[in-house]
């Protein structure tokens, strides 16, 4: 036979040790703003829990009051941790009505006019409305990708709110399941609210990891100095744009970029003066670019950039923004500030590259020892057409490996 009070105690201790967990992942990750709601609703709602157990002791409608109380607070709580982990504004008004509005029925059909199964009906609209308005957001996510604990979320959540129509059906069709009435039929119904209420909170510590895992990879797709992408995403990149292009027969482009002069700016400004003209230089860049585009530091003093759907003359253009953009940022820099040179080499994908990244990231390596030796601070396409003239005889020099990073 089940014992309801015992079945609340294992409620209390498995939340307390669930606000623990969370309390734990709060502070390791002090951003991650879900975790403290998360936290909040397990302290919260054991609260409510033992709470509800002095009722045993003490005969008094106010233990079951302020129970009541504690479990819809964890539910909106729950419910507002759903809302941030998405980034969503969260819903303190909406969440402070509805909690308001049904412990204002349970104590009207409590101490004003005695209804069980109307205060029961208020009961569980407090716990469930809450839930029910995050739902969308973990089965239909803004990013479109539904995670596994997102999805386990989502299943727990119209359970729980199953079961709650289910006892509220049954109430109001003449059966007690209320804690006041006992029996087993209520005992069995809070044994499975109190598995449900466990597995959700499992269901939030997969979306905390599945979160945590994403942003991790993030970070090992990201250059640390900059925050723009790193030779890895790079070479993902430039992969992905080969196939495509391979399939579609649709070119794209790719710009080499260095910074004439860093070395000099090291030795005479130190590291940190060219840490910051590094992070200059791209904020400048990314103005210049359009949305899709994607700029990567590939090491040192040295970018490229993806032109995706971009022919030869598009991309020279573009060469040519943001080459003007660091000529003008430079005319403007006053005695302590450090002017920025840059040159760039443009190639465009075509048959001959196919699937192969290096032989277009080798073209504009090409294009770009060209505008060097032009002196500098210029840009320059690459021309796979030979020349017309002869060439002199003797050794002919080499256009530069790819050897530092990736330009």
């Amino acid at each position: 036979m089940l014992n309801v009070p015992t079945l609340w105690t294992v409620f209390v201790v498995n939340f307390l040790a669930l606000g623990l967990i969370w309390a734990y992942v709060t502070r390791s990750y002090p951003k991650f703003a879900a975790a403290r709601f998360w936290m909040a609703s397990a302290f919260v709602g054991a609260t409510g829990a033992m709470t509800a157990l002095v009722r045993l002791f003490v005969d008094s409608p106010l233990p079951l009051l302020l129970g009541a109380a504690g479990v819809i607070a964890a539910s909106c709580l729950a419910a507002m941790g759903i809302q941030r982990f998405y980034d969503r504004p969260v819903p303190w008004r909406v969440m402070t009505a509805t909690g308001a509005l049904s412990l204002a029925g349970i104590v009207f059909f409590m101490v004003g006019f005695e209804h069980m199964q109307l205060r029961m009906l208020s009961y569980t609209l407090g716990q469930a409305v809450p839930l029910v308005l995050a739902l969308r957001l973990l089965l239909s996510p803004p990013e479109g990708r539904v995670s596994p604990g997102a999805r386990l979320s989502g299943i727990v959540i119209l359970t729980i709110v199953a079961i709650l129509v289910v006892r509220t059906a049954g109430n109001l069709l003449g059966h007690d399941f209320s804690a006041r009435g006992g029996g087993q039929a209520h005992a069995v119904m809070v044994l499975g609210l109190l598995f449900l209420s466990m597995t959700l909170n499992f269901g939030f510590l997969l979306m905390a990891m599945d979160r945590l895992r994403n942003e991790v990879a993030d970070l090992a797709l990201l250059d640390d100095l900059t925050g723009v992408a790193n030779r890895r995403h790079l070479l993902q990149r430039l992969s992905e744009e080969c196939a495509r292009s391979g399939r579609s027969g649709e070119p794209f482009s790719l710009l080499v970029i260095d910074l004439d002069g860093f070395k000099t700016i090291n030795d005479t400004h130190g590291h940190a003066a060219g840490d910051a003209c590094l992070r200059h230089f791209t904020l400048m860049a990314q103005t210049r670019l359009r949305p899709g585009d994607m700029l990567a530091r590939t090491g040192g003093d040295e970018f490229c950039v993806v032109l995706p759907s971009s022919s030869l003359r598009e991309a020279a253009a573009i060469a040519r923004r943001v080459l003007e953009a660091c000529r003008q940022d430079a005319a403007t820099c006053t005695a302590k500030d450090i002017p920025i040179a840059i040159s760039i080499g443009v190639a465009e994908w075509d048959r001959g590259i196919g699937q192969i990244p290096d032989r277009l990231i080798a073209h504009a390596d090409h294009a770009l020892y060209a505008a060097k030796k032009r002196g500098k601070n210029d840009f320059a396409v690459y021309d796979p057409a030979p020349p017309l003239s002869p060439q002199p005889e003797g050794p002919v020099e080499a256009p530069r490996k790819f050897a530092h990073g990736l330009c």
